[in-house]
């Protein structure tokens, strides 16, 4: 399977400036040497405690932030690299859920104006042909057409939710982020967004970065997993081998703690 995402020796460090409390301007690596792969059409999980680089990782790779170190190759190409240009095309094939749809949608907005600005802004469609790509990702996203005049405190949290994947889908991506998108959801809800998800991906050719601290859930939608620690990838397999045969000590703890409880 053809890699569509390709991570090489990745290191990001944040630099604190010095105050009365702490005079001194510190150091702090939250990315330590990643490498990392995803290949076209499979989700691959990313894991992990709090404060791990999950999220770090992901800015990276949304070219949100910039490392100081290595290379993130997307269809062989480095977006570190990129200039203004080559950036704002590479944002139309790459797309983030984020993790609250509470704060994640403009609350002076219109449904049917959140999901039509992404394609006034990028110039791929005109007024028409945008109204009619809304049509077609509202009816496979489960949102009536009803909904569009209506603004997102008018919604339930997993209804904002599948409001936020449609406009991560407007742009037709091939690869998408979601940063812990169902754990501000109840959890009957988080399992509707989630078969969501996996029924989006057979029908669109996605590929995912599922970004998430439930094991119980990423072993259910997972092709690969990886494991971070402290800002670094210490067990990279699929799915079946890191819950049958875990390598590392932290993996094996992690699993250690899992309740045993099916989620689905």
């Amino acid at each position: 399977m053809e890699k569509l995402i390709e991570i090489k020796n990745l290191q990001m460090t944040y630099k604190t400036d010095s105050s009365f409390l702490s005079p001194r301007k510190e150091e702090s690596r939250v990315l330590k040497n990643i490498n990392l792969d995803i290949k076209k059409g499979e989700i691959v999980s990313l894991v992990g405690e709090s404060g791990c680089g999950k999220s770090t990782l992901a800015n990276c790779i949304l070219k949100l932030i910039t490392p100081q170190q290595g290379e993130i190759l997307f269809e062989g190409k480095n977006i570190l690299k990129f200039n203004r240009k080559e950036t704002f095309e590479y944002r139309k094939k790459i797309q983030m859920i984020f993790q609250n749809p509470y704060s994640s949608l403009n609350p002076k907005m219109r449904i049917e104006q959140t999901l039509i600005e992404p394609l006034l802004i990028h110039k791929v469609l005109n007024k028409k042909e945008a109204i009619k790509r809304v049509e077609e990702i509202i009816e496979l996203t489960g949102i009536a057409q009803s909904d569009l005049k209506k603004y997102p405190h008018e919604f339930s949290g997993g209804q904002r939710q599948r409001i936020a994947i449609a406009r991560a889908l407007i742009l037709k991506p091939s690869f998408i982020v979601a940063d812990e998108p169902v754990s501000a959801l109840d959890v009957s809800i988080c399992a509707s967004i989630i078969n969501l998800l996996l029924d989006l991906r057979e029908k669109l050719n996605l590929t995912i970065l599922f970004i998430s601290h439930d094991l119980n859930l990423v072993r259910y939608l997972s092709n690969r997993i990886a494991v971070m620690n402290k800002g670094e990838i210490v067990e990279f397999d699929n799915t079946k081998e890191i819950f049958a045969n875990p390598k590392d000590c932290y993996t094996q703890f992690l699993l250690s703690s899992l309740r045993q409880v099916k989620t689905f």
